[in-house]
């Protein structure tokens, strides 16, 4: 069974706002991880580190304004092998941004945690973009 941690969120900004916070080292920072390394490119390695954790992901598709996509390829256990993606759409002035963190193999205490936590971070990531303020670890 695989399980796939999916939000949507309606951020009053353009999709070129969301696609920079979600590409850029500067963005990220912002919203998520403060200490992030990080850049829009294909097959470029972010790294995320949150105190002990260490998130690697694989930028594995870029299309401006619309998608983003990272592999995580080394992180705990459950999320190795997890795709991550954000994409946005122009809505009437505002962008609807379809998370989803997919491919976990199971829906266990962690990924329940994880939901939570990523719930957060939208909410950060939605607060960055249209305030220029967000909440990251």
């Amino acid at each position: 069974m695989n399980a796939d941690i999916r939000i949507n969120v309606v951020i009053k900004a353009t999709p070129e706002k969301v696609y920079k916070a979600v590409t850029t080292q500067e963005g990220i920072e912002s919203w998520w991880c403060k200490h992030t390394t990080a850049k829009p490119e294909v097959e470029f390695v972010n790294i995320f580190i949150f105190g002990k954790f260490r998130n690697e992901m694989e930028v594995t598709k870029l299309v401006p304004n619309k998608r983003v996509e990272w592999k995580c390829i080394n992180s705990i256990e459950e999320w190795i092998g997890t795709v991550i993606s954000f994409d946005m759409e122009e809505k009437e002035g505002t962008t609807l941004l379809r998370f989803a963190q997919s491919g976990w193999r199971a829906a266990t205490d962690t990924f329940a945690g994880c939901t939570y936590d990523w719930a957060l971070f939208m909410k950060s990531l939605k607060s960055f973009c249209e305030t220029g303020t967000g909440t990251p670890s």
